[in-house]
């Protein structure tokens, strides 16, 4: 009796050469990315960072110093910019990649104080997420402040948990200082990250922040209590019943509800990944679940403060706009269940849809934005009933009116980024989808084998 051996089918274990491959691609596409932002993409100089970059120019070149509602702390630190383009008749040109610039910067450090930390093809794909498919794509082609504050909060946090915890609340210091309504985050963050080191002394760095603001008012206004925001900080009165109103009126329930499910502004569709369960697959990486918890603090302060502020949508900016930092959990998650993927078909078509809907949020605002979107909406500066359809409807979403309404015509920078974006999109899903195609394969054979041993 002969007895038949069954093989085994072969599986391929990724080699040291596999993970080199995969290391030098995502460096190169990470590098090609950060060219292709600075040199092919036009810059975004209107709104609040056409102020800031005003006031800057103002305070260079007259010595005045600018009263305005807006604070300098970021934008003073972009003054190196502004006088090495000055020198060569440009700086404009310099000052409006200040956040481009923060934004390599700002990776260039994640990645050096962490790739001892975290596993590295975690970190490269976090790395990839955050910067080109996830909402910083388009912050970073323009000179607002939000981009200075998340940046600075994400190095200042990754300090503390890598043992840099001086410099790493000063950071955090100083970038909370550019947006004071961003206190209220930090305060929840450092009360996570006192309730993690059980270490009470902390809390003043809460105070170095609000002293900071205070001292920055003193100095521009006056008055260490004068915010700028005391004489105009209202909207024009809408179809929607609490418009108009001024400061934190706008009644909690309805603003958390917009900032998380609508579809112009809310983060379901802007930051999908932030909805991902993943603490469970952070089990063996402290170092990442320390830093998720005090990330979600951070955006949980903000969500809370930004829902009852009558600006909450952001205004004619694309997606919710004062919720950038929202993108960092976001990413990681991702990076994460990319990494460490379910063991079912049904969590590998979550992580596909989430992955797939945040490569088009990056893509489409590096690329396509909103800049067609405000003539729709405030054709007539008041926007009476246009500006929420374009706030709740999906039509006028920023991510998806380029379908209904034919994009704008594209430069060729923007057309090299578009094609370079697609590669990069096909390469973050290109494992998920394997996986979700393999899962559902076992899953065709498992019903065909139980079908078949069926005795009719």
């Amino acid at each position: 009796m002969s007895i038949r051996v069954l093989e085994r089918p072969k599986v391929h274990v990724p080699c040291e050469d596999d993970y080199r491959v995969a290391a030098r691609v995502e460096t190169g596409l990470i590098i090609a990315g950060f060219a292709g932002m600075l040199f092919l993409l036009p810059r975004l100089d209107w709104g609040d960072g056409s102020v800031r970059y005003f006031q800057l120019t103002a305070l260079l070149t007259q010595g005045t110093v600018p009263d305005g509602k807006y604070s300098m702390v970021g934008p003073l630190l972009s003054a190196p910019l502004w006088l090495i383009g000055n020198l060569f008749g440009s700086p404009a040109w310099w000052t409006l990649r200040y956040n481009s610039l923060l934004l390599m910067g700002g990776m260039a450090f994640v990645w050096f104080a962490l790739r001892d930390q975290l596993p590295r093809p975690l970190l490269r794909r976090f790395i990839l997420l955050l910067v080109f498919a996830s909402m910083f794509a388009h912050h970073q082609l323009g000179y607002n402040g939000e981009l200075f504050t998340a940046m600075l909060v994400l190095t200042g946090t990754v300090a503390l948990v890598v043992g840099r915890a001086l410099p790493g609340w000063l950071t955090v210091v100083i970038g909370v200082a550019s947006t004071p309504a961003a206190v209220p985050a930090m305060a929840l963050m450092t009360v996570r990250w006192v309730w993690d080191v059980r270490r009470l002394r902390w809390l003043l760095a809460v105070c170095a922040a609000v002293g900071l603001v205070m001292v920055e008012a003193w100095l521009r206004r006056g008055s260490p209590f004068t915010t700028g925001y005391e004489a105009e900080d209202r909207g024009n009165r809408t179809i929607m019943p609490y418009s108009g109103l001024p400061g934190f009126s706008y009644p909690i329930f309805f603003g958390l509800l917009s900032l998380v499910f609508s579809f112009g502004k809310g983060l379901l569709f802007f930051a999908p990944g932030l909805f991902l369960p993943v603490r469970q697959r952070l089990s063996h990486l402290p170092a990442g679940r320390q830093l998720y918890d005090l990330w979600l603090a951070f955006v949980l302060g903000l969500l809370l403060l930004y829902a009852m502020y009558w600006s909450w949508s952001g205004s004619s900016f694309w997606g919710p706009r004062y919720l950038l930092f929202a993108a960092v959990p976001a990413a990681f998650a991702l990076a994460v269940r990319c990494y460490r993927p379910g063991g079912s078909a049904v969590a590998d078509l979550v992580t596909v849809l989430a992955l797939g809907l945040s490569i088009w949020a990056g893509l489409n605002g590096a690329v396509f934005g909103d800049v067609d979107v405000p003539q729709v909406c405030w054709p007539d500066g008041a926007g009476q009933y246009e500006a929420p359809l374009c706030f709740y409807t999906p039509e006028f979403s920023a991510l998806w009116y380029p379908f209904v309404a034919g994009a704008k015509p594209l430069t060729t920078g923007q057309w090299i980024y578009l094609a370079y974006g697609l590669a990069v999109g096909a390469y973050l899903l290109i494992g998920p989808l394997l996986r979700l195609a393999g899962h559902l394969r076992t899953g065709a054979v498992t019903a065909a084998a139980r079908i078949g041993a069926v005795q009719w």
